[in-house]
């Protein structure tokens, strides 16, 4: 999966997936509030993203066909593979430099590691 948003048309997108299934005229009073939109703007992007492949909107209800969850899994493999060479500890090694880390997020992240190494 390779879909490319941008910052408002992500901010749309986790409008979307907040609130799924929902009513196309919901979802218009939604970007309403939230984004100051107008019918047409959430129209226009709605079909934007639907020709995209990640939303359907059939008979007006708006629902996804890509998951929140795979969405971001899929773009934060992009970053890692287009940025650091598919190296994952290169990553983790960038972002600690400029971000400390807490003892819970190091704990979570431990957990992580060795529920993997017992599956795999």
């Amino acid at each position: 999966m390779n879909v490319e948003l941008g910052v408002i048309q992500e901010r749309f997108a986790d409008i979307v997936w907040a609130n799924e299934p929902v009513s196309s005229g919901d979802l218009v009073k939604l970007c309403k509030e939230e984004l100051n939109w107008k019918k047409s703007t959430t129209y226009t992007v709605l079909r934007k993203l639907c020709e995209k492949g990640l939303f359907r909107n059939a008979d007006g209800i708006v629902t996804s066909l890509i998951s929140r969850d795979d969405f971001y899994s899929s773009k934060s493999e992009q970053i890692i593979e287009e940025s650091f060479d598919g190296s994952l500890p290169a990553f983790v090694a960038a972002f600690i430099s400029r971000k400390s880390l807490t003892e819970k997020e190091a704990d979570e992240i431990q957990r992580m590691i060795d529920s993997f190494r017992k599956e795999g």
